[in-house]
């Protein structure tokens, strides 16, 4: 009888130990009690309307500042500016891009840049989930680089974006010592991945709506594991130097039946531009095999990404939300009828900007520019196809003659 009592109370305390150890290690939660209500915005929602936003709950927006190693998103400023106006919690994403621990360090200091002297309340987040053809360890090194560049050049904490699935699968435990945003749609709770043990972050949902958004709007909750510990403001990047300039220049020599325009598609350029930096060039619609021509071209590519339809969906709404055209996408996919698409149907979107149709916005985007000897404003003007009242008012300038060599400054590019 004794051992039988001695087996049921060994049985007991083994249950109350398993229990222990599933509970240490599967249980992925919130990292504190409190809940903030949160939403990430980017180009692709707009202008808002952030009084309308902070007045139905929201207390923390997350704002796409940058991607790759050029683009500034271009209502990243305006969000910034109204969001904090309205009293809301601000943080910054940057979409990675790099396929290179050179390329994430460039990434990082170029993102550095975008948000110097403002003050975000949230910890900055890399954005990091266009693999490509790249290794697991390959990832995990990109990561590890561009986070840790990201923090010493802001002195800022930072935190790692990224779906259940790469977090579980992709992420290295090593990563772990960042903070973890996580992306888990129709569950409710995210699933445990078994290297974090909480979230900071959960984004719920991709088709959230709320007043003062016109269309669909990514809603989070948020932990006060998201905030800043001390708030400041971000500093210039101390290696501002390896900022780059997106933009190559390349002699071409021209064949028999080339026209400029025929040599403008090609290099993603326009005929203006091509005539602006060639003084050779008396008449655009008269050149000659053997001439040769200097051609500044945009290095960047273009970004395919698939989009699973969902109920509901029209061409029209994911041309929209991506900053494409139907007629883009239709093409891309062989769609016949543009009026047809089926839930679950994978589409391929080219979200890259060089060869999309115009889709009627007129919002710009912004490229880092550093002064060279011989610019002045007039010329930048014409390059970018913009204005020097565009660019002064930009960059605060205040005589338009007078512009410093080595200077960086904030140019619009409309039309991307």
């Amino acid at each position: 009888m004794l051992n039988k009592y001695k087996k049921i109370i060994a049985t007991i305390f083994l249950v109350i130990i398993l229990a222990n150890i599933s509970i240490t290690c599967f249980a992925f939660g919130p990292s504190s009690s409190k809940i903030y209500q949160g939403i990430d915005v980017s180009r692709w929602q707009g202008t808002i309307d952030f009084s309308k936003v902070k007045k139905s709950g929201v207390d923390i927006v997350y704002i796409k500042a940058s991607e790759g190693k050029s683009y500034i998103d271009p209502y990243f400023e305006r969000n910034y500016e109204q969001a904090k106006a309205n009293n809301l919690k601000v943080g910054f994403y940057h979409y990675v891009t790099a396929r290179s621990q050179d390329a994430a360090r460039t990434q990082a200091i170029f993102f550095s840049n975008v948000i110097s002297q403002t003050e975000p309340n949230c910890k900055l987040a890399m954005d990091f989930e266009d693999f490509g053809n790249l290794s697991i360890y390959q990832i995990n090194e990109i990561s590890k680089v561009f986070l840790e560049t990201l923090s010493k050049e802001t002195k800022t904490e930072v935190v790692i974006y990224s779906n259940s699935y790469s977090a579980k699968n992709i992420f290295s435990k090593e990563l772990t010592k960042y903070p973890l945003w996580v992306a888990h749609y129709n569950v409710s709770n995210p699933s445990n991945n078994g290297k974090w043990n909480s979230w900071v972050g959960w984004q719920y949902t991709s088709t959230g709506t709320i007043p003062g958004i016109s269309g669909y709007v990514d809603k989070n909750y948020f932990t006060e594991g998201i905030l800043i510990s001390k708030i400041h403001q971000i500093p210039i990047p101390e290696d501002i130097e390896q900022v780059p300039n997106p933009e190559k220049t390349i002699f071409y020599t021209v064949k028999r039946g080339d026209t400029l325009s025929l040599i403008a598609k090609k290099h993603n350029t326009t005929v203006v531009d091509i005539v602006a930096l060639n003084t050779n060039i008396k008449n655009p619609n008269l050149i000659y095999p053997g001439q040769t021509f200097k051609i500044i071209i945009n290095t960047e590519s273009n970004r395919v990404i698939y989009y699973t339809v969902k109920r509901g969906d029209t061409l029209t709404y994911i041309a929209k939300m991506y900053g494409t055209t139907v007629n883009a996408i239709a093409s891309l996919n062989g769609i016949k009828n543009k009026n047809l698409i089926y839930p679950n149907q994978r589409l391929k979107i080219n979200t890259g900007s060089s060869n999309q149709e115009s889709s009627g916005d007129n919002s710009c985007g912004k490229i880092l520019y550093k002064i060279k000897y011989g610019d002045t404003l007039s010329k930048l003007a014409l390059k970018y196809k913009t204005s020097v009242s565009e660019i002064a008012k930009l960059n605060n300038i205040k005589n338009q003659n007078l512009i410093y060599v080595g200077n960086t400054i904030r140019i619009p590019r409309c039309g991307w």
